[in-house]
């Protein structure tokens, strides 16, 4: 297609691709273009960018002016749009083939100034981290005077925008003004300064300042301070690192994700983003994350390229109503400085890139995330969460790096073009539950007999890599231990424990024993319950001593250690101890209050379809008693942090209405009336399941029918097995006719895979099983283990497995006649699994597909596998791309299956074999009577080996493909 007729057709789309951010940045960046090339004047340029028109006014003047220009323009254009655009912003403009490529300019015998436009593109990119000292030379020189100085440092202007603002001033001074830029420029590239300019020099109130936010930000983060309650336990001293993993992958990462990598450049995929995503499921450790972060700066420890940082807590900035400045956002809410506010902020405007911002629980803001109001001016007032949204997107303080923390349902696709990278906090790994509880506990005897009551209730085990999940049971370690078989198995089992340790402990009666421990209580459950209750309907996580009062919560209520009390805030505020435990209360309230309506239990759990469909809902306003109609369309407000909260209420809801925990509500409620909130829990869960098992479209021809979960189904098993009724799953998975259940991406871990067994094992027919990209592990495999006589086969990719997870599965796998297939690609297998595979492989003869590639297997592992290989005749497909198995791995492998009439496949891509191994396999070529697919890619095969491997095809009318691309073969043996 022509360049021209593109431009015309693709209009719609290159505007979007254009302006859809909301910055000027991309069209300002290839008008630098054109103007380098010649393809605009300066004339054009200035018809162009006209002063507050809207942005894509002045997109669709360029747009105008290049058609009209013919076809060499627009194909100049098109070149200049390809590079300037990132790649995920290029779809659908399919800008391959239709444009030149950019070619720089040869230096001409031309004007000082006219290099000035030349140049510009790599000009701007230069100036934008050295703008100050441009322009001091430029002052020194008497070319610059200090009005000329203010209107390129306009704190209205990007970095990007002062550069060239500053471009333009220079060239309207003349050639020697260009000259002493040009100059001051060579000069700084000769000397090699750094980006981050280290050798600058703050102004001493500047120092003051950043000692005083230091002492602060220490003060605030030297006590665990996000589930530790009144304890009082050093952050030093309890802190244990979580399972960090990038969202997309990164070939560069080589060792575990660490603390300092958050705000590195490994992982980017958006290098015009500076905001970082930490998300993670509620309780898996963020706020923790940050609040150690902050500790390792304030003590420079860590983050020292960076000279402030200003923590923020989302929960917080909820109860700010006043419209406020970026300066006094700073200010206000961290640390206020003693004197010169006015040029520690301009220090901070000039050097953007040394500034770090923190933003804790962006889910928990009363607005979802929204990029309409856009905001460029740091002086001009604007409501905090606005201020917010332009910070994260770009528009305001562009250069500083941001870090914000969420919930997984908060982060969608709008948020997430606006983000250098996602990093997934994945709670603790076997190692770290054992690291905490031992720090937890002063006395090794204790924590030993903990571990060890963990490790014989595998499903407690898999709820503690939850980080609050394991302070729990850390802190209520008698009531864990004197529990016998009655051990915690769901996580309302936890909660409760944890209900019971407070209200025991703090309680004056001491009459509550036994069962009774509730009801002696049940006055302050209530009075808590409605306050949590009350805060997730209108998405408030801080309460005043007014809403303490209407609530009824008294000073002894408090005292009992589920509230704390806030103590950076100018009167008395108080939050739960988590979020997690307000969603508790809120059930709780929800199970044994009298003032809750019959259809609070559907409703509540008819949230979810609403939200499926796409529709916002008040119906959780709906079920709260209060009258106040302002009040009813605060709550009405369907926000990402509801979202979750109301899944979590309807879990803990499940959990506290299962038979096993009826006795406790003997003497709290009417028993009639709980039979029928528990009738209600399972229409619904079955109504769910129902639903989602409708939506499963109808295989095509000849192809297996296959679901693959929409959002709710997880939650839905969740439920479920909150419930302990094995009916309720039996009824739920009767209905459910499919030969493949796809849950990749899902977010699995431990308990998860805990729910998920309980549920499928009562499936009718065999099913395929995928959860390949989550976070099952070792302990989240034996969780598995119940359900393994229903699949057929096993789908376990990137899922930090060991060789002792596969050790158990395989143990159980043998005994399972439906269990044919498992795919473990790059997981953290060993040659220490490949025995249990061997024996596997000698035991069943109906395997018939292994998929091990990319894990830690040489030949010694393949030496064991070609052992059980030998014994089998059934196996079709066998995968060990990736891995280390070299010549001597090959040989074993083709010793083992010369003959075979079952294998249809094999893969050894990237295993550092070479000839001897090549000409080993010729031999199952030239033999086997059942080989299609020999793939030997990214191999050390010279051409005596591919000979070997002709010779042998010679023999051999099955084989369809043998790969060998990138081998050590020229290009003439090619």
């Amino acid at each position: 297609m022509f360049a021209q007729e593109f431009v015309l057709k693709q209009r719609t789309e290159i505007l979007h691709a254009l302006c859809s951010s909301g910055s000027a940045e991309h069209l300002e960046r290839v008008l630098d273009i054109l103007l380098a090339q010649g393809e605009l004047t300066w004339e054009d340029y200035q018809n162009i960018q006209v002063p507050g028109r809207p942005l894509f006014t002045n997109a669709r003047q360029l747009l105008d002016l290049l058609y009209t220009k013919g076809l060499d323009s627009c194909g100049l254009f098109l070149a200049a749009l390809k590079q300037v655009l990132p790649e995920a912003q290029e779809t659908g403009l399919s800008l391959s083939g239709c444009s030149p490529n950019i070619k720089e300019k040869e230096a001409q015998s031309t004007s000082t100034t006219q290099m000035l436009l030349t140049q510009r593109p790599s000009l701007v990119s230069k100036l934008q981290s050295c703008i100050n000292g441009a322009l001091q030379a430029l002052v020194v020189e008497g070319q610059f005077t200090s009005r000329d100085c203010d209107e390129v440092r306009r704190p209205i202007h990007t970095p990007s925008q002062q550069a060239r603002c500053l471009l333009d001033h220079v060239s309207s001074k003349g050639d020697l003004a260009a000259k002493v830029l040009l100059n001051y420029i060579q000069q700084k590239q000769e000397s090699g300064s750094p980006v981050n300019q280290k050798n600058l020099t703050p102004p001493k109130e500047f120092l003051k300042y950043q000692k005083k936010l230091s002492s602060s930000v220490s003060a605030q983060s030297c006590f665990l301070s996000t589930y530790g309650g009144t304890s009082h336990m050093s952050l030093d001293d309890i802190y244990t690192e979580g399972q960090l993993e990038l969202a997309h992958k990164c070939t560069d990462l080589h060792t575990p994700l660490g603390l300092e990598d958050i705000v590195g450049t490994l992982g980017t995929v958006n290098k015009e983003a500076d905001t970082v995503l930490v998300s993670g499921e509620a309780g898996s450790g963020k706020s923790t994350l940050l609040q150690r972060l902050h500790l390792l700066w304030a003590q420079g420890a860590a983050l020292q390229d960076f000279l402030l940082l200003f923590p923020f807590s989302c929960r917080k900035l909820n109860s700010e109503h006043k419209e406020l400045s970026v300066q006094e956002l700073l200010f206000q809410h961290c640390c206020w400085p003693d004197r010169e506010q006015e040029q520690i902020f301009q220090f901070i405007l000039d050097h953007p890139h040394l500034i770090l911002f923190t933003f804790d629980g962006l889910d928990e803001l009363k607005q979802s995330f929204s990029d309409e109001h856009r905001l460029c001016c740091p002086t001009q007032h604007a409501p905090v969460h606005t201020l917010l949204f332009n910070l994260i997107q770009g528009s305001l303080m562009k250069g500083v790096q941001k870090v914000v923390t969420s919930r997984p349902e908060a982060v969608g696709p709008l948020l997430k073009k606006h983000l250098s990278k996602e990093v997934l906090l994945k709670g603790f790994s076997p190692s770290g539950i054992d690291c905490f509880v031992r720090k937890h506990h002063n006395d090794s005897t204790v924590a030993a007999k903990v571990l060890e009551s963990l490790q014989t209730n595998t499903a407690l085990l898999g709820l503690c890599h939850n980080p609050v999940l394991c302070w729990i049971v850390s802190q209520c370690h008698k009531e864990l231990l004197g529990c016998g078989e009655g051990s915690p198995q769901t996580i309302t089992d936890v909660y409760l424990m944890i209900l019971q340790h407070f209200l025991q402990h703090k309680s004056l009666s001491k009459s509550t024993i036994g069962l009774g421990w509730l009801h002696e209580n049940l006055k302050t459950v209530l009075h808590l319950g409605q306050l949590a209750f009350e805060g997730i309907g209108s998405t408030c996580y801080i309460f005043s001593g007014i809403e303490l009062d209407a609530c009824g919560v008294t000073e002894q209520d408090i005292c009992i250690g589920f509230l704390i009390q806030i103590k950076d805030t100018s009167s008395a505020h108080y939050e739960f101890l988590h979020v997690t435990i307000q969603c508790f209360f809120a059930a709780l309230y929800i199970v044994l209050s009298g003032n809750i309506d019959g259809p609070t239990i559907p409703k509540l759990f008819e949230m979810q379809d609403m939200r499926e469909t796409g529709l916002s809902t008040s119906c959780f306003g709906a079920c709260l008693p209060s009258t106040d109609q302002q009040k009813q369309d605060v709550v009405g407000e369907d926000t990402a942090a509801k979202t979750s909260d109301l899944q979590m209420i309807a879990t803990f809801v499940s959990g506290l209405l299962s038979q096993r925990h009826r006795s406790l509500w003997l003497h709290c409620c009417p028993s009639a009336v709980m039979e029928k909130k528990a009738r209600q829990v399972v229409r619904c869960l079955s109504k769910g399941m129902q639903k989602h098992f409708k939506s499963i479209p109808q295989p095509v021809e000849g192809e297996a029918k296959s679901m693959h979960a929409m959002p709710g189904f997880l939650w839905l098993i969740k439920c479920i097995y909150e419930m302990q009724e094995s009916r309720i799953a039996n009824n739920a998975m009767s209905k459910l006719e499919i030969d493949h259940l796809k849950l990749t991406y899902c977010n699995i871990g431990p308990v998860e895979c805990t729910a998920l067994s309980y549920v499928l094992q009562h499936l009718r027919t065999p099913v395929g099983l995928q959860l390949d990209n989550n976070s099952v592990g070792d302990v989240g495999v034996e969780q598995l283990l119940p359900c393994m006589h229903v699949c057929n086969s096993l789908h376990l990719r990137n899922n930090n497995i060991t060789d002792e997870g596969i050790r158990k599965l395989i143990a159980k796998g043998i005994q399972c006649d439906n269990f044919r297939k498992i795919a473990l690609f790059n997981n953290k297998l060993t040659d220490a699994c490949t025995q249990q595979f061997s024996h596997l492989l000698k035991t069943r003869q109906d395997f018939l597909s292994l998929r091990l590639g990319n894990n830690n297997i040489t030949a010694e592992g393949a030496k064991q596998l070609a052992e059980g290989l030998k014994f089998n005749h059934s196996l079709q497909y066998l995968g060990l791309w990736g891995n280390k198995i070299g010549d001597a791995g090959a040989e074993a492998l083709a010793s083992a299956l010369e003959y075979s009439k079952s294998l249809v496949w094999l893969s050894l891509v990237g295993n550092g074999v070479g000839t001897a191994g090549a000409c080993a396999l010729a031999k199952i070529v030239k033999n086997s009577t059942s080989l299609e697919h020999l793939w030997l890619t990214e191999n050390c095969i010279t051409r005596a080996g591919v000979e070997c491997l002709i010779q042998a095809l010679q023999h051999n009318t099955h084989v369809k493909s043998i790969w060998l691309q990138n081998n050590n073969l020229s290009l003439e043996e090619v």
